[in-house]
C-alpha cells in the first residue's frame, strides 16, 4: 500500500466513532484545537508535550487518543474520569496561556474561537459523528497546505539551506567531538543587573552559557542543527554535560561566584549533575541559580518537582525561564516553589491596555520585585517599561552596553 493510500487518522477516528454508537453511554470526548494556536505555539515539541500529557493519564483513565492531520487532538474517554481530563486541559492552558486563543478566546485571524470542545457522546452522538466526518473531508486537501505553512514558519527544514540535516549518526559524531573539544572559548557570560531609577546597573549574578551560534560556526558549519527539534534537544543535553564539566574543572573567577546556568530538567536528574554537585562547596551552592525552560517543566511536572526539591534541598536557587508577558500573570512563583522568574522583553508590551499592565504589575508584586528578571533587553524601552511595572532586575545587550560605558568612565 503506498503512503498516499494509507488511511488518515481522521478515517480511523470515524470508524471508531461508528463502532462506538452501541456503547456510547457514559462516554465523553474532547476536541483540543492545537491548529488554532499561533504557529510558534504549535511546533513539534509543543504538540508532543501536549500529547504526552494525555498519554500519562491513559493508564488510569480508559480512553483513546487520536492525533489528527491538522495537529488537533481528540480524546475519547470514560466520562466518569472528567476531572482527570480537566486537569490535563488546565495544564495545557497554562502551557499556552500566552496565546490569544487562551488569553482572549481568539484564533490567529482574530475571530472568536475556543481551545477545547467537549461532547457528551451519548447525548451528542450525531453532532460528534458529524464532526469526525467533517474532519475527514477537510483533510482531503490539507497535507500540501500544512507543509507550506510549516515552510513559512520554519517548522520544516529549509530545502535550500544547503547544509546537511542533523541525524542520529551526525549527533553521535558531534557528541564524540564535544568530549574532546575545549569549549571554554565558546562560553559566554552575561550580567543580570539591578537597575534602580537612573542609577548605573549593578551586576547581581552572571548567566553562563555556550553559544549555539558560535558552536555551529566553529564545529558544525555544514550541519543544520535546527533541522530536527528532538535531536537538537539531545544536543542541548550534551552541551549541559559539557557545561557542568567545564564548571567543575574551572578555577577561573569569571565562571565562579554568583552565576546562573540554563539546564534541562533531565540533566538535573542525571549522574553528571550529581558529579557536579559533589564538587561544589556547600557554601557555594547558594550562589548558583539553575534556570529551567517553561516548556521543559510542563513536559513532565513530576520530574520537575522531584528535581526542584532535590536542588533546593542542596541549596541551589531555581529560576523559570521563557515566560512571556502574557504568561506572567498566571505564574505563581510561590506555589511553583521557585526563587525567580525570567520574563522575555517584547516591544508589544508598550501597546498593552491598562488592564494587562495592571495584571503584570500585580504579578510582579506577588512574586517580589527582586524575583522577576526582564531579559533580552536590547534598548532603553525595556528598562523604562520594566520600571513602570516595578521590575528592578534586567538582562540583555542594552544592559551590557550600560555596564561597558560605566567601565570606560
Amino acid at each position: 500500500m503506498s503512503e498516499s493510500t494509507l488511511p488518515s487518522p481522521e478515517a480511523f477516528l470515524v470508524d471508531y466513532v461508528r463502532r462506538l454508537e452501541r456503547r456510547k453511554d457514559g462516554v465523553g470526548a474532547i476536541h483540543v484545537h492545537f491548529s488554532k494556536l499561533l504557529p510558534f505555539n504549535r511546533r513539534d515539541h509543543h504538540i508532543r508535550t501536549a500529547i504526552a500529557s494525555f498519554e500519562d493519564i491513559v493508564p488510569e483513565v480508559t480512553g483513546r487518543i487520536f492525533t489528527l492531520s491538522n495537529q488537533d487532538l481528540i480524546f475519547i474517554f470514560d466520562a466518569a474520569e472528567i476531572d482527570e481530563v480537566n486537569a490535563v486541559i488546565f495544564r495545557l492552558k497554562f502551557l499556552f496561556n500566552d496565546d490569544p486563543l487562551i488569553s482572549d478566546g481568539k484564533d490567529e485571524s482574530g475571530a472568536p474561537a475556543t481551545f477545547t470542545d467537549y461532547f457528551d457522546v451519548a447525548q451528542q452522538y450525531k453532532d460528534f459523528l458529524h464532526l469526525t466526518q467533517t474532519l475527514v473531508r477537510s483533510n482531503a486537501n490539507r497535507p500540501r497546505q500544512v507543509s507550506k505553512a510549516a515552510e513559512r514558519h520554519n517548522d520544516s527544514p529549509d530545502l535550500e539551506d544547503g547544509r546537511a540535516p542533523l541525524t542520529p549518526k551526525i549527533l553521535g559524531r558531534i557528541d564524540e567531538a564535544l568530549r574532546r573539544a575545549d569549549l571554554s572559548n565558546l562560553m559566554r557570560r552575561q550580567a543580570i543587573c539591578a537597575v534602580v531609577g537612573d542609577a548605573n546597573p549593578t551586576p547581581v549574578f552572571h548567566e553562563l552559557f555556550i553559544s549555539i551560534k558560535d558552536l555551529q560556526q566553529t564545529l558544525l558549519p555544514d550541519v543544520n542543527v535546527l533541522s530536527n527539534r528532538w535531536l537538537f534537544q539531545h544536543l542541548t543535553e550534551i552541551l549541559d554535560r559539557r557545561m557542568l564539566s567545564l564548571l567543575t574543572r574551572s578555577n577561573d573567577a569569571s565562571v565562579t561566584g554568583s552565576v546562573s546556568i540554563n539546564l534541562n530538567v533531565s540533566t538535573l536528574l542525571s549522574p553528571d549533575f550529581l558529579t557536579f554537585d559533589s564538587n561544589v562547596k556547600a557554601g557555594q551552592r547558594g550562589t548558583i541559580v539553575l534556570e529551567l525552560q517553561k516548556i521543559d517543566i510542563f513536559a513532565d511536572l513530576g520530574a520537575f518537582f522531584f528535581a526542584r526539591d532535590f536542588c533546593r534541598d542542596r541549596g541551589y536557587r531555581i529560576c523559570i525561564d521563557g515566560i512571556s508577558h502574557l504568561s506572567l500573570p498566571y505564574i505563581n512563583r510561590n506555589k511553583l516553589g521557585v526563587d525567580m522568574i525570567k520574563m522575555i522583553w517584547d516591544p508589544e508590551m508598550e501597546n498593552l491596555d491598562e488592564e494587562h499592565g495592571n495584571a503584570m504589575r500585580e504579578a510582579v508584586a506577588q512574586s517580589g520585585d527582586t524575583r522577576v528578571i526582564m531579559c533580552r533587553c536590547d534598548d532603553e524601552r525595556a528598562i523604562k517599561f520594566g520600571h513602570g511595572i516595578n521590575i528592578t532586575m534586567f538582562q540583555g545587550r542594552y544592559v551590557e552596553q550600560l555596564l561597558s560605558e560605566r567601565t570606560k568612565k
